[in-house]
């Protein structure tokens, strides 16, 4: 192994094993979409969307992906600083509504799955719609995967935050509840499937319970475009 192959694969420096241990709940159910996902196209790109210093990559790396991260500028400088781009890991200083981090991928046509984590629901209705089309609209045979709040959750988490915005880096501006999934799929025509990562059975048997759990969701996108109409389910 060359030392540049070292250094792309190794833990970064300072970070050690106990930095890299598996995340949470919610993070495995991301995980288990991208390593499904590059099971099926395991030279893909990986997007990783205002991840900040998020360390997927030295989870999940089989040797032959590639690592996109996006950050706006000053957060992507820090990254950059702290964890420094490789052969196969880059950082891009751009605004997950700024579209223009698409052009950023490189062979779009070996995969692309996309992960939000607590990214999306800091967005405008609008702006998801918008995000979702563009996304389907560049790469076909990619996925997104993106965590949601419930409609019920968003209001409590408002309501908490107050007008400081509380635990939250930025307000909660968009929400889904498990009915509304399906209608996902009516943000573009390349939109061919959408579930729930993860067990949910339980949270139907718990109605409350399920009106305030956040929704790990995977977004497919087919090479062919569909004609279905659009609905308002991110609207």
């Amino acid at each position: 192994m060359t030392e540049s192959e070292r250094t792309e694969t190794a833990a970064p420096d300072g970070w050690g094993p106990g930095a890299l241990r598996e995340p949470g709940a919610r993070g495995r159910r991301f995980d288990a979409a991208v390593r499904g996902y590059l099971a099926r196209y395991p030279e893909a790109t990986v997007v990783a969307l205002g991840e900040g210093l998020g360390t997927g990559f030295w989870r999940l790396d089989n040797g032959r992906l590639n690592w996109l991260t996006v950050l706006a500028p000053e957060a992507a400088a820090v990254r950059r600083m702290l964890l420094p781009d490789g052969p196969r890991r880059r950082t891009v200083a751009r605004a997950v509504a700024d579209h223009r981090w698409l052009d950023a991928v490189r062979e779009p046509e070996r995969g692309v799955v996309v992960t939000a984590s607590g990214t999306l629901m800091r967005l405008s209705p609008p702006a998801v719609r918008a995000l979702l089309a563009a996304c389907a609209e560049r790469f076909p045979g990619g996925a997104l995967v993106f965590d949601a709040l419930p409609r019920r959750a968003m209001a409590l988490a408002r309501r908490a935050a107050g007008p400081g915005g509380g635990r939250w880096p930025g307000p909660v501006r968009w929400g889904l509840d498990r009915a509304e999934l399906p209608r996902v799929s009516g943000a573009h025509p390349g939109i061919v499937a959408v579930r729930e990562v993860g067990p949910a059975g339980w949270l139907r048997r718990v109605p409350v319970l399920g009106a305030l759990t956040p929704l790990v969701c995977e977004v497919r996108f087919a090479a062919a475009r569909s004609s279905r109409r659009a609905s308002s389910a991110v609207s």
